[in-house]
């Protein structure tokens, strides 16, 4: 393992998000690192790969910063790199809910939660266990019982808490996500949305998986990550697939995106499935005139026609 894949964010000012964005990218690319950071005036939110060196020295850079300084980065050896390109790109936020009155973590977060307390706390009966994350990397995989928000998107999850905030309001409620950025905002969204106890995994699942004490018991399939590898392992106790194949519903963890661009749906399948369905989630995105797949693979109509008539109904 030649290579390191970094995650970390921090909630900081960064008084100028445009100019920090050009020199920092300038910064990662001398180092030879590719990736994607945010930056915004609330601080940073980044993942990168690059050799151990390089990540060594992007790491030593960053605490040598004063607005940098006690960031934590969760760190995965990798064979290779896990991103084919370097960005920098300000934003407004580092993670879009999109509220009317935003949430400044640094005033108003929910409990930080150690992966020992996480795990007693998804062992109790009383206590409500939401997923902050979106619903195609809960079906990858999730802590044993953690609500499944019916979301494509984070900005979505404030409004189906309000529909269904009957359901946890007068319970003591944790959340989790990725690396903990995500939970920072949300959590905080919880309180001041008037639930009176609200705690958050620290360092999200990331940390779970690496903790020595839990080694990242209670979670069953694998964690949904946003580079190359799509998918890391998190529980070495007691591992179980839950993913399910779109198609046919077997245990599955390989995830494709849908064929037709215009569609782009990230599903699960097998290689065998995906070329029975021409790479598409549905028939209409089989028979698009854009489908990748027909093109990558010379289909001519008449294979098109057959195929599509064999395996969709």
């Amino acid at each position: 393992m030649d290579y390191q894949v970094l995650l970390y964010y921090n909630y900081t000012t960064i008084a100028d998000p445009e100019m920090f964005a050009k020199e920092h990218l300038a910064f990662c690319k001398s180092l030879n690192l590719k990736g994607r950071i945010l930056v915004a005036t609330e601080g940073i939110n980044g993942t990168l790969s690059g050799t151990i060196a390089d990540t060594n020295a992007y790491m030593d850079a960053m605490k040598a910063d004063a607005r940098f300084a006690d960031t934590f980065f969760k760190v995965d050896p990798s064979p290779e790199h896990a991103f084919k390109k370097m960005f920098v790109r300000p934003r407004p936020e580092l993670v879009s809910l999109k509220l009317e009155d935003d949430i400044n973590p640094k005033d108003t977060t929910g409990a930080y939660l150690s992966p020992q307390e996480f795990k007693e706390a998804i062992l109790d009966e009383e206590t409500v266990v939401i997923d902050a994350r979106n619903d195609y990397e809960y079906d990858l995989g999730h802590f044993r019982g953690a609500v499944r928000p019916e979301i494509r998107s984070f900005r979505e999850l404030p409004q189906w808490i309000r529909d269904h905030k009957e359901e946890f309001m007068d319970k003591r409620v944790v959340t989790y996500c990725t690396g903990g950025i995500r939970c920072e905002k949300f959590s905080g969204w919880l309180v001041r949305e008037g639930f009176k106890d609200v705690g958050q995994l620290h360092g999200g699942i990331a940390t779970y998986g690496k903790d020595p004490e839990v080694q990242g018991e209670l979670w069953d399939g694998q964690m949904y990550v946003f580079d190359e590898r799509i998918a890391v392992e998190i529980n070495h106790v007691d591992k179980q697939v839950i993913g399910r194949d779109w198609f046919d519903g077997t245990p599955c963890e390989r995830y494709v995106n849908c064929s037709n661009p215009e569609c782009n749906r990230q599903f699960l399948t097998s290689a065998e499935n995906e070329a029975r369905h021409l790479g598409a989630c549905s028939k209409e995105c089989a028979q698009h005139p854009h489908n990748r797949y027909l093109k990558e693979h010379s289909l001519t109509d008449t294979e098109i026609t057959e195929t599509v008539a064999a395996n969709f109904k």
